[in-house]
């Protein structure tokens, strides 16, 4: 059975026990990771179920082993006959995970929460409502009307000749 994922921008095929390098997930050491973007899943028999774009209901369970850093990478820039050379260095931050489920159909669910909490969250989520900005009636401009009149193109005025000079004699 394995599974395609997408985390970080990229597709991982992954299996049950597979330890995989990741771009840098929140969590520390030892945490519980689900990854909630599951593209495609084989079940036992070998059947591929694929989503559109995501299957509803599929989640990747992991553990975070540890927070790394990948190996430095050299960036240099040069033209050439321009006397420019730029160097930098670039160390991209990783998670390994290893992979410990793959639930075909829904996942463990959060525990549900106590009343009191949900009084608690209400008002907080009336603010944010009333704090969105409300869309004002989008107002059409009047069309420009074309006047039948056009003006008559300026002409040029006639170039001055040069006066004459007169020669005394």
């Amino acid at each position: 059975m394995f599974a395609v994922i997408k985390t970080g921008g990229k597709q991982y095929k992954v299996a049950k026990d597979d330890i995989i390098k990741v771009e840098r997930l929140t969590g520390e050491a030892g945490d519980s990771v689900q990854l909630n973007e599951v593209l495609a899943i084989s079940g036992d028999d070998g059947a591929l179920t694929l989503g559109s774009p995501l299957l509803e209901g599929a989640v990747v369970s992991a553990t975070l082993l540890e927070q790394a850093r990948a190996d430095k990478i050299v960036v240099f820039k040069k033209k050439r006959r321009q006397n420019y050379r730029r160097k930098a260095g670039h160390r991209q931050d990783l998670s390994v995970l290893k992979i410990t489920d793959i639930a075909a159909k829904g996942a463990k669910k959060a525990a549900p929460k106590k009343e009191a909490e949900v009084k608690a969250d209400a008002p907080a989520k009336e603010e944010k409502a009333k704090a969105a900005p409300k869309k004002a009636a989008a107002k059409k401009a009047a069309p420009k009307v074309a006047t039948a009149e056009k003006k008559a193109p300026a002409k040029k005025a006639a170039p001055k000749k040069a006066a004459a000079k007169k020669t005394e004699e």
